[in-house]
């Protein structure tokens, strides 16, 4: 097994307690979620306390002021024991830089914090019943009224979205300029006129609670723009590298949990009087799974070690997702079928697995979409 070089001892250290949080404070409470659609803000609140969120957020705002490598470590070990609710990642390392990139001293200020103890939990809103991968094409309008801000539309597939208490929502500012309308504006969770919908029932990720939300003449100050007017676009294209390499890098980890389960599986269960895995088919299947997750391990932490340095660009990264996502389905597929009959049921690790992991194919950007970003620049 080739080692590997990405971490320092004080990441080590700091997986050992990650590790024993997932096992102690997520694993026993999953079922429980599953069957709600939502965590309990409890898990949240210990999080913060365990130092689990927000890692790369800086020490003036209440944050660790770590490297993107404690976020990793995070990432890793929710996606080894197949934890798909809380969606720590989203909050941390998604929502928060946000913040702390483009936000105001003020916005610093009053949610970094916050966010850092699992106090105020955030989301953030860019997909339309008619817009996904499209973001020039959405209708959500805030429209100036003075000093504030009227905001109308809908969102939906809203990750974090039944327990959000901070939104970064996604919204045109001045539709006649296309992709420069576009504008990022925060919307606190007790605003009048903003509703959340039901908690979409999905065919996996049971236990994140994923919604839709409603904007009825949503009256915000002019003071909640993240940013700057119509750069909202600008913003949204520089973040999403992070945000596409955090579905590499989790979706790298379920590729070598699905292995392990199936090694056990196939050792244990018995077919014609011998163990499945001593039939050649299956060594032969696992030895394909085994080289090309060691060799997705080694490409996914290089783009790491690239981000760390800030030079992770959108074609490294849509190239990172777009692998890692479709050979992670294909491995997952194949481990279902070693398992047989029992691999079909949620009872199973790998069943729920399969589920789960068919959204990253779309999440953060379709594969057809990393396939024109990449395509763009050859």
């Amino acid at each position: 097994m080739i080692p590997r070089t990405l971490f320092d001892e004080e990441h080590d250290i700091f997986r050992e307690s990650v590790r024993r949080f997932v096992e102690d404070e997520v694993v026993p409470h999953h079922p429980a979620w599953e069957e709600a659609g939502v965590v309990s803000r409890e898990v949240w609140l210990k999080a913060g306390e365990q130092g689990l969120l927000c890692p790369t957020v800086p020490e003036q705002y209440g944050g660790p002021g770590a490297d993107f490598r404690y976020s990793t470590v995070v990432v890793e070990e929710l996606a080894r024991v197949g934890a798909t609710g809380p969606a720590f990642h989203l909050h941390s390392d998604i929502v928060a830089p946000y913040i702390v990139q483009y936000g105001s001293e003020e916005q610093k200020q009053e949610w970094l914090p916050r966010m850092v103890r699992g106090e105020a939990i955030g989301a953030i809103a860019m997909s339309e019943p008619g817009a996904g991968s499209d973001l020039q094409n959405i209708q959500t309008r805030a429209v100036r009224d003075g000093n504030h801000f009227v905001i109308n539309g809908q969102k939906i597939f809203i990750t974090n979205g039944q327990l959000a208490d901070i939104v970064i929502l996604v919204t045109k500012t001045d539709p006649a300029l296309g992709a420069k309308g576009v504008s990022l504006v925060l919307v606190e969770r007790e605003r009048e006129g903003f509703e959340r919908g039901r908690n979409l029932e999905k065919i996996g990720y049971k236990a994140q609670d994923t919604s839709e939300l409603f904007f009825h003449d949503v009256r915000v100050p002019i003071t909640n723009l993240l940013g700057e007017e119509g750069k909202g676009f600008v913003q949204l294209m520089q973040q999403l590298p992070q945000e596409r390499l955090l579905v590499a890098m989790r979706s790298t980890s379920a590729l070598e949990a699905a292995l392990d389960w199936t090694v056990d599986y196939t050792k244990q269960r018995e077919a014609f009087g011998r163990p499945i895995a001593a039939f050649q088919n299956t060594r032969f299947k696992l030895a394909e799974i085994k080289t090309q997750a060691v060799v997705t391990r080694a490409f996914v932490d290089r783009c790491i070690d690239i981000h760390l340095n800030g030079e992770l660009d959108a074609t490294d990264a849509a190239m990172a997702k777009l692998h890692t996502t479709e050979l992670l389905m294909r491995a997952l597929d194949e481990c279902l079928q070693l398992h047989g009959g029992y691999g079909y049921m949620w009872e199973f690790p790998i069943a729920r697995a399969w589920a789960d992991n068919r959204m990253s194919r779309i999440a953060g950007g379709t594969s057809e979409v990393m396939k024109e970003i990449i395509g763009r620049s050859l």
